[in-house]
């Protein structure tokens, strides 16, 4: 499962912020299986699990951080190189073949793969000893390195910082490890790790990641930036969406990291690359899921169906829209941004039923 299918589509027409996105990302390919699974579509996972188990098995055996992307053969090796010869679309060069982002540290891979394999585990059926040993060296992993800086989940091309996505996600890894403990065959002594691990995280996440003057959760430990991908402690179950901070950081996001439709910007700090951005739609989605979680069903079904608004005449979505034209940006379509509408979907639909069933 490819990010999109699409390479160095703009994020701003006549802007430098054009990628290639033609590979498979543990991150974007673990979601849109949650998402298949959530639309009653699970029947790759099997292969999913297998592919990724064989091509990133032996770096963590081998103490390796886990790759966040590998070609549809599973090759590690994706240098980011430019076309010059090429005009790209509507003059936005450079062209793009490659990423740069290949070999980044991103450590809220292991979180989404086992994210992915607990709701799955079903569909999974027996493990074979492969990919039991894979979920399992993933938990050690991700309890290894959750203290260590890394790009996170927009791929920073600065200095690693102590995301506060990428902590969330290495505490989904443990959470999720602990539940699946039995299945995958886990020790006593691993799950007491994983446990221990998971508490840790939990403390530091909220002690370090709490910015009062702002009323949020940011982006990273001890910063005073807004992020939209903190939104994911609601979702995930870290916190209640009905926790004060949660609402507190919900609202403020929606007030000031939000365009005049509504539409949410990933953040606003410096990023080290040049050039703008719209506003991204998976983050907008996310937004819509929240407010379903908090049981603000109108207010979340406003949002998606502005944001479906945006869709193209055979209902597909780019990465972006853009804040002032409505513009489809970036590469297309982008499974990210199909993948927060299915999830805002479900979550609206779970809502109402159980306002419904509270009324009656």
């Amino acid at each position: 499962m490819v990010a999109a299918p699409t390479t160095s589509l703009p994020e701003a027409l006549g802007g430098t912020r054009n990628w290639d996105y033609r590979y498979a990302w543990a991150r974007d390919a673990s979601l849109t299986l949650e998402a298949l699974w959530v639309a009653a579509c699970p029947d790759e996972a099997e292969h999913f699990f297998g592919f990724f188990a064989t091509a990133a098995g032996t770096r963590l055996t081998s103490g390796d951080p886990l790759r966040i992307m590998y070609g549809v053969g599973g090759e590690q090796h994706l240098p980011e190189t430019e076309l010059d010869h090429l005009e790209g679309y509507h003059g936005s060069r450079p062209v793009r073949v490659g990423n740069g982002a290949w070999d980044q540290v991103q450590l809220d891979v292991y979180g989404e793969l086992l994210g992915a394999a607990c709701q799955l585990i079903a569909q999974l059926g027996e493990l074979d000893e492969s990919t039991a040993g894979f979920l399992g060296d993933l938990a050690d992993a991700a309890v290894k390195r959750w203290k260590e800086p890394d790009q996170g989940i927009w791929e920073i091309r600065g200095e690693p910082r102590h995301f506060t996505h990428s902590k969330l996600m290495c505490w989904v890894a443990a959470d999720r490890a602990c539940s699946l403990g039995a299945t995958i065959g886990a020790s006593d002594a691993q799950i007491g790790r994983w446990e221990k691990a998971r508490e840790e995280i939990r403390d530091e996440i909220t002690a370090r990641t709490w910015n009062d003057s702002l009323g949020a959760f940011v982006q990273s430990f001890d910063s005073d930036e807004l992020d939209a991908s903190v939104l994911m402690m609601a979702i995930v179950g870290f916190l209640p969406a009905d926790d004060p901070r949660m609402r507190s950081t919900i609202e403020t996001i929606a007030d000031q990291l939000s365009d005049e439709h509504g539409f949410v910007f990933r953040y606003r700090g410096d990023d080290d690359l040049d050039g703008d951005e719209g506003t991204f739609a998976m983050c907008t989605f996310w937004l819509a899921h929240c407010w379903a979680l908090l049981g603000e069903t109108e207010r979340a079904r406003e949002l998606c169906d502005r944001m479906v608004s945006c869709a193209n005449d055979v209902g597909l979505f780019s990465e972006e829209i853009g804040s002032t034209t409505g513009t489809l940006l970036g590469n297309f379509p982008q499974a990210f941004t199909h993948v927060g509408l299915v999830n805002a979907a479900w979550a609206i639909q779970v809502a109402e039923r159980a306002g419904a069933a509270h009324i009656g």
